[in-house]
């Protein structure tokens, strides 16, 4: 049987990753990406009815993690998920909590 190699960095990485969405705010902004793949700011934080410095805070942690990347267009902030393989994790931590 084959010796099975952990490399400790990319662990370390999804670690990290998985500590910065695991926050029900974060992960409902996952999921509000999930749905439409570019959102600004204010939508974002109209869409789930909190303040902006609080939207702020939790879109700054997943980008600064590599969940989510930024755009600038005019005035305006436009976020999207770095890569959808987060969703899926959150899809089966949904379909666990299914009664």
């Amino acid at each position: 049987m084959a010796k099975l190699v952990l490399d400790i960095s990319k662990l370390e990485m999804a670690a990290s990753k998985l500590r910065a969405i695991a926050h029900p705010m974060r992960i409902a902004i996952i999921d509000l990406l999930n749905d439409k793949p570019k959102l600004s700011v204010t939508e974002i934080y109209s869409s789930l009815d909190i303040e902006q410095a609080s939207a702020s805070h939790h879109l700054n942690i997943l980008k600064n993690k590599g969940v989510l990347v930024s755009k600038r267009e005019g005035k305006k902030i436009f976020y999207a998920l770095k890569n959808v393989t987060l969703t899926e994790i959150i899809e089966c931590i949904n379909r666990c909590n299914e009664d």
